[in-house]
């Protein structure tokens, strides 16, 4: 009954067991109909991790599994309740939680990241503009962080979660800002100051709460995903203070469509970012009200489908020399990691999202956004700004177009302000 139960829950979102398509479920393990219907999303990772099952396209197997909402009909009961308790009732992210996720993920092992990753190190989104090189996709990443920013030389930049410095070394090295960057992975931060040496970059292993100085552009890049819900106010109330009175601040993150306050799906929160979780636009906009100006939304979630797929194909290409200190587990669970959430971005079900602000009642015009920025189809990295990012025109905020996506969701935006 459990099995036939499963199966046809799986139909409704066109997925057969033992089909032929490329997105079906190949069942190992009989037992696997019971653990899922105990288990939900849980099981189908662990077991997944087990070798209960495989598929040749996890990726569109997930894409098709959110698309059709079947993790709504699954979801509820006393064992959910249970879940988010925590997420409710205590702060998982506070100061002395914080350093928990660099320890059992940013800490993995540089050999395992460096493997997949491009040589800035960049382990967020890329933007697949007129390419589909990963390298080169992540140097379009980069440029438009900084032109966004509106970077120019002698500016005092503060990177909030740093990673291995890949943004922090292209700022002072194109731009000639001074930098400093923020970071609670000290393996990260040893990589980081052996490639930023001779450059205008200090780093800093803490917090973001313990934060001190005044900037001209602060940004954070992938790190808002482990502020939790019950900190958000407090995080755009430091940047706020750190934040020079005419200054940029960048905001790149993760995103999902609804409010919430639980953590991250429960194999993710379990195996790969604890305590982790996705805000909405409106958490962001409520975070942020009264304090800062939102001056353009981008987003940027079909561009992780596409970079996800690129570090899965790394990954697979680099196991044989991964395969001495990680073991096949591991493997199972690193590629069901990038392919899972390959297939959430693709969805639609999560996005990224880069949100630019100022601070309210600074009294400076916009900055150059949405329509103010353009990138040529070929660039000259080694001409100072990559993939040939350069400002444009400055148009008028009542002029510019915001369309698709990028126009619901600062719609939404402003209507949350509004009412």
């Amino acid at each position: 009954m459990i099995s036939e139960a499963m199966q046809g829950l799986l139909e409704q979102a066109g997925i057969k067991v033992n089909g032929a398509n490329p997105w079906d479920i190949q069942v190992r393990d009989a037992r696997l109909y019971a653990r899922l219907w105990r288990e939900k999303s849980l099981g189908l990772g662990q077991s997944y991790m087990d070798g209960w099952w495989d598929c040749p396209r996890v990726d569109e197997l997930v894409c098709r599994l959110l698309r059709g909402g079947i993790q709504d009909k699954i979801r509820g009961g006393l064992r959910h309740m249970l879940r988010a308790a925590p997420w409710i009732l205590f702060n998982l992210q506070s100061r002395a939680r914080a350093r928990i996720i660099a320890e059992r993920h940013y800490d993995l092992g540089n050999d395992l990241f460096f493997s997949f990753l491009d040589p800035y190190n960049q382990y967020s989104c890329a933007y697949f503009q007129g390419t589909d090189d990963l390298n080169t996709a992540q140097l379009n990443k980069l440029a438009m962080i900084c032109a966004k920013l509106n970077l120019s030389p002698g500016d005092r930049l503060l990177d909030i979660g740093c990673g291995w410095g890949g943004l922090a070394r292209y700022a002072a090295e194109r731009f000639g800002c001074d930098v400093t960057a923020v970071n609670i992975s000290e393996e990260q931060l040893q990589f980081a100051r052996g490639s930023c040496a001779n450059l205008p970059v200090r780093f800093q292993n803490r917090d973001y709460r313990g934060i001190e100085g005044r900037f001209d552009k602060i940004v954070s890049v992938g790190m808002f995903e482990h502020v939790g819900w019950k900190n958000y106010r407090e995080f755009f109330d430091l940047v706020f203070r750190r934040l020079e009175e005419r200054g940029i601040f960048l905001l790149h993150t993760i995103g999902r469509n609804e409010s919430g306050r639980g953590g991250a799906e429960p194999w993710m929160s379990k195996y790969i970012f604890p305590n982790s979780m996705l805000p909405s636009i409106a958490q962001i906009a409520r975070a942020a009200e009264g304090r800062f100006v939102i001056e353009d939304l981008h987003n940027l979630g079909p561009h992780y489908d596409k970079t996800l797929m690129a570090w899965n194909a790394n990954f697979q290409q680099a196991w044989p020399r991964l395969s001495g200190r990680y073991d096949a587990r591991f493997k199972r669970m690193w590629e069901y990691y990038l392919l899972c959430c390959a297939g959430a971005f693709r969805s639609r079900d999560t996005h990224v999202w880069q949100i630019l602000m100022t601070r309210r009642g600074s009294g400076r015009t916009q900055p150059a956004c949405g329509e103010g920025l353009e990138a040529s189809a070929v660039g000259h990295p080694e001409a100072g700004a990559a993939r040939g990012w350069r400002r444009a025109p400055r148009r008028p905020c009542a002029n510019q177009n915001l369309t698709g996506q990028g126009f619901a969701f600062a719609l939404g935006a402003a209507i949350f302000l509004l009412f």
